[in-house]
């Protein structure tokens, strides 16, 4: 991941959060942008097969800030995870750029099976706290001018 994308993520928090005060606090003191920037280092590793070292990156993320993302999710830019405590994101789970979950989100399966079995989240889709969102169920996107205003 590059020093551009990481800056476009903490701008990213900074800009939908009032409470933040600066880029600083929250690279050191938010723990979804802690969770999704293991994540994206979970995520290149399973992908380029080191599945073991993927899901123990995934496991220390879990342990470090209480948010738990499957190596083999899909997360999209920008995306913010706010009070995550209890977020729980599965591994076929796809989510799109500008996107924000709330604490104790779940993205899950309903399935044994292999194959997709959790959601898609479009992009700046905003899923409110306690949201349970089972199967491989597509969000819809709604445009209104440049910004995106779908809610889930």
């Amino acid at each position: 991941m590059s020093f551009k994308a990481i800056r476009s993520d903490l701008e990213a928090i900074r800009a939908r959060d009032p409470a933040a005060r600066s880029l600083v606090e929250v690279a050191l003191c938010y723990p979804g942008f802690h969770a999704v920037s293991l994540h994206r280092l979970a995520n290149a590793a399973w992908r380029n097969g080191f599945k073991l070292f993927g899901r123990l990156v995934s496991v220390l993320g879990r342990f470090a800030t209480g948010i738990e993302i499957h190596p083999g999710a899909s997360i999209g830019r920008r995306v913010f995870i706010d009070h995550g405590m209890g977020v729980v994101i599965g591994e076929t789970a796809e989510i799109g750029d500008d996107v924000t979950l709330y604490q104790g989100v779940t993205l899950g399966g309903t399935t044994l099976g292999h194959g997709k079995r959790h959601p898609t989240l479009a992009a700046g889709v905003i899923v409110g706290a306690g949201a349970k969102i089972l199967g491989p169920f597509r969000s819809e996107e709604r445009r209104v001018g440049k910004e995106c205003r779908s809610r889930w």
